[in-house]
């Protein structure tokens, strides 16, 4: 018993984890772009894809409560699955890992290109690649202080932004200008394939909402918080993102006249609170980005390690510790060489859409796990129920499923390629698929 952890956590304490995760202004590095793609009507992507996301976070949450010591959706899908599905849901996932840092800095570079415009977009690139590498080299990783320092700031730039955009809204036209049904429906541009493409890209504010059940094992009544907690972090997320994006929008109506989509943001940040707003605005994106990309670089390096470590890559490299700073050297290495390059031949929106491809295979993949485990594999003694055991989870599953089909093309080959990799690689291991996959570690990522 000695060595197990102690149950201190409360519902809230998971909710607040979970919107440190995912960060207050998740849906801002996605406003343009999306606004963009979904011709007006980003408000209505961010709540699309936030019923999704609650539909597969209640089955990320039940299953935390069956297989409480993982926390992954490769765990669930090989438990509950199947042990070759779980390992191409971890090699998905991977994509993400790799795919992490690359949006962080070209976000981070998109951002210090605005603000100086002088120094070319891949100087800035190869500056913040430097940097997150130098300082992961180092075995320099955010602590819990600066991250609750980071979502201090964010809420203050964020809240401040909020309450100048009110306060312009109603001295340009008052309560009339404030609210509108035109951000969620317009009958002269709105399209469902429009708005399908833009969810599949405003789905990324809510990666990250599954590092709830990572904390399983510290929570209170774990069988009723962790699925809570998964399902609150979603709606908070929504409608905060979406309060967001709505008084962007109605500040900035005209969707196709942005400087700069991809830093759109910025620029009603502008409009509603001059130079200042457009500078803290810019600060934040830039710091957030570096936090991101740092931890997300040391996620990616770990997790090849594990699989270095297991001998599921090759040993030697893949393995490999630094001596002096104790962390997977060869592999930040390789990791910073990836991002660079991804940095370079992808732009924000396709990086981001390459990463909601690996995601999402993994939420479709929990699903699924959800419906055999608590519908098909029910003891004869258990009851079963319908409406929570198998129509919720397939809900989850067909939302997630149209949001993946609505990708790019673009999104769809690279993850393709990537996923086909997988099979190959797997029926490697598995000498043709004859003996179990090897685990895939993600627990110290």
């Amino acid at each position: 018993m000695d060595n197990q952890l102690r149950r201190v956590l409360t519902l809230w304490d998971l909710v607040f984890y979970g919107l440190v995760l995912i960060q207050p202004i998740a849906a801002v590095p996605l406003f343009g772009i999306a606004d963009r793609l979904s011709r007006g009507h980003v408000v209505t992507t961010i709540l699309i894809a936030m019923v999704a996301m609650m539909l597969t976070a209640f089955s990320y949450g039940r299953m935390a409560a069956v297989y409480p010591a993982s926390g992954s959706a490769y765990t669930y899908v090989g438990r509950g699955l199947n042990p070759y599905l779980g390992f191409l849901t971890g090699w998905a996932m991977m994509l993400d890992y790799l795919v992490i840092p690359i949006i962080n800095i070209i976000y981070g570079s998109l951002t210090l290109n605005r603000l100086i415009p002088s120094v070319p977009y891949v100087v800035w690139v190869l500056a913040l690649t430097i940097i997150i590498t130098f300082l992961n080299l180092r075995g320099i990783r955010t602590t819990a202080r600066t991250n609750v320092t980071l979502l201090i700031i964010m809420c203050f730039v964020i809240g401040a932004f909020m309450v100048l955009a009110v306060k312009y809204l109603l001295h340009l036209g008052g309560m009339a200008n404030l609210f509108s049904f035109q951000p969620f429906y317009d009958p002269k541009t709105t399209d469902l394939p429009s708005i399908a493409t833009a969810t599949s890209l405003a789905a990324l504010t809510y990666i990250g909402f599954d590092g709830v059940t990572t904390l399983s094992e510290e929570v209170q009544n774990p069988k009723r918080n962790v699925l809570v907690a998964t399902v609150l972090v979603c709606l908070l997320t929504g409608i905060f993102s979406g309060s967001q994006v709505y008084l962007a929008q109605r500040v900035w109506p005209d969707y196709s006249s942005f400087p700069n989509v991809e830093t759109a943001f910025m620029d009603v940040s502008r409009r509603v609170g001059g130079l200042a707003l457009f500078n803290a605005m810019a600060f934040t994106l830039i710091v957030a980005s570096l936090g991101s990309g740092l931890s997300g670089q040391a996620g990616a390096a770990r997790v090849l390690f594990g699989m270095g470590r297991d001998n599921a890559l090759p040993n030697k490299f893949f393995a490999y510790i630094h001596p002096k700073s104790r962390v997977p050297s060869y592999n930040i290495w390789l990791i910073g060489l990836l991002t660079f390059l991804g940095s370079m031949l992808l732009d924000f929106e396709r990086a981001a859409e390459v990463l909601n491809f690996g995601a999402f295979l993994a939420f479709m993949g929990v699903n699924i796990a959800a419906i055999k485990q608590f519908y098909f594999c029910r003891g004869p003694d258990e009851k079963k129920h319908l409406f929570k055991d198998a129509f919720l989870p397939a809900m989850g599953f067909l939302f997630c499923l149209w949001i993946w089909w609505n990708l790019p093309r673009p999104a769809k080959i690279v993850g393709g390629i990537w996923f086909l990799l997988g099979i190959f690689y797997l029926a490697y291991i598995s000498r043709r698929f004859r003996t179990q996959p090897v685990a895939i570690d993600f627990s110290e990522s």
